[in-house]
């Protein structure tokens, strides 16, 4: 495979201002354009098609990853993951099928961004229910859809009407919105411009939408992340699987003292398994997904 070392990267060095205005260099395609360097992705593995391929598609990459602000994840490793999901629908993408590779990439950029948000257990654990899960993801969607745009705790109706559509409890919905508030950088906000002049975040980003999207958005990527999840386990030995679902994966976590009774050890024990049993399956987990298709070095 190609090298894509030399891809534009976010640094938090440079910050995302310097990248946004690297990736805005590469031209869109136009519709024949893109169809025919897919075929020479597809017959002859053309690295130089697959090159451009990925690069026009970067601003797209960038837009879906601000979508996921606030989830106190670095902003340059959610973009870069979300060049990797564009990556892996680039080496997967059939040009005969009929749409736009735009249209392709987006499941496979939001995929990519969420196994990293998952992964990282910053704010959510992997084995909370599905539909907790799809509170954490949609719930910013769901404000914008009814108007919900006040700061700090969302008004009563605004409550029961977003737990009524994602199928969650009114408190879910209130700790979810006090976890995931106060981290958002605006899209409005302003940014300079290599000429000097000012623009703002949302006029660096072209939006692609296709009306095919949903056709990808239907799937169930949490079914995805779960398989992810159970076959990472297999790293672990039957203790460590046993103490690490019941700290870790059940909705109400057993405590440290149960389990030191369960297994006639201290506390401090149980802890020091559960914390190393996290970090292999962590690792396990980082190893499968890339595994999983992302671009390998020649």
């Amino acid at each position: 495979m190609s090298n894509y070392t030399n891809l534009p990267a976010p640094s938090p060095e440079q910050g995302l201002n310097r990248y946004m205005q690297d990736i805005r260099k590469f031209p869109m395609l136009e519709p024949e354009e893109e169809y025919m360097l897919a075929k020479r992705w597809v017959d002859h593995e053309d690295s130089g098609a697959a090159h451009r391929l990925v690069t026009s598609h970067l601003r797209l990459a960038a837009k879906i990853a601000m979508g996921y602000r606030g989830y106190g994840l670095p902003q340059a490793e959610v973009v870069s993951e979300a060049n990797v999901g564009l990556m892996q629908a680039v080496k997967r993408f059939d040009p005969e099928k009929g749409f736009r590779l735009s249209t392709y990439a987006m499941w496979w950029i939001r995929a990519s961004i969420q196994e990293y948000v998952l992964r990282s257990w910053s704010l959510v654990k992997l084995g909370t229910t599905s539909a907790q899960k799809k509170l954490f993801f949609n719930l910013r969607k769901a404000k914008n859809r009814i108007g919900a745009l006040e700061d700090g705790d969302l008004h009563p109706d605004h409550v029961k009407r977003i737990a009524n559509d994602l199928s969650v409890t009114e408190a879910e919905v209130i700790s979810m919105n006090r976890r995931l508030s106060g981290g958002d950088a605006s899209l409005n906000a302003t940014v300079g411009s290599e000429d000097g002049g000012t623009a703002q975040w949302q006029d660096w980003l072209e939006d692609e939408t296709m009306d095919q999207a949903g056709d990808y958005e239907a799937k169930d990527e949490m079914e995805s992340r779960h398989a992810l999840l159970m076959q990472a386990m297999d790293v672990l030995n039957d203790r460590e699987k046993d103490i690490l679902r019941q700290r870790r994966l059940e909705d109400k976590p057993v405590t440290l003292e149960a389990l030191s009774e369960q297994y006639s050890v201290s506390r401090e024990r149980i802890r020091q398994i559960e914390v190393r049993a996290f970090e292999k399956l962590q690792a396990r987990m980082k190893d499968l997904a890339v595994e999983s298709g992302a671009f390998e070095d020649a």
